[in-house]
């Protein structure tokens, strides 16, 4: 089950990716991590984060808390799609479910806001191998700042 509509669309036009860029160039946990934002748009979002050995555990697996993090920053990202440049927001609340251990290749994450209340923000993102294997999902409750209210 694929949360995004449809991965293979091509992606935006490059203003959209430009924008895009910049925000991870403002993040410096996802460029450290890795994150690639392929596509934010319309509450959904499609991101990818390449296994490597830096990201991994002493077993060879690929940490957790990375895979948390790219599906925490999908979320975000199909959220910052929805609002306002500017608006600062933050999450409250994730659970996420480990379904199989990531050993290759890369990771893709699609997202989607769920429901949206005056400031707050639920959302789920699903992780994926290359070959469609369900690696984890998340779930999250995200906060808009009072002062964006």
């Amino acid at each position: 089950m694929k949360l995004y509509s449809d991965p293979d669309e091509p992606r935006q036009p490059e203003v959209v990716q430009f924008e895009l860029e910049e925000w991870i160039d403002g993040s410096p946990f996802e460029r450290l991590l890795g994150v690639q934002i392929l596509r934010a748009e319309e509450g959904q979002a499609h991101l990818s984060l390449p296994f490597t050995l830096k990201l991994s555990n002493g077993g060879g697996v690929m940490h957790g808390g990375a895979l948390t993090s790219l599906a925490d920053t999908a979320v975000a990202m199909a959220i910052k799609s929805l609002l306002p440049s500017g608006t600062v927001f933050a999450t409250t609340d994730l659970s996420m479910k480990f379904v199989a251990p990531v050993l290759e290749g890369q990771v893709h994450a699609y997202a989607s806001v769920r429901e949206t209340g005056e400031r707050t923000f639920s959302g789920e993102c699903e992780l994926l191998g290359e070959d469609d294997e369900t690696y984890a999902l998340l779930t999250s409750v995200f906060k808009v700042s009072r002062q964006d209210k």
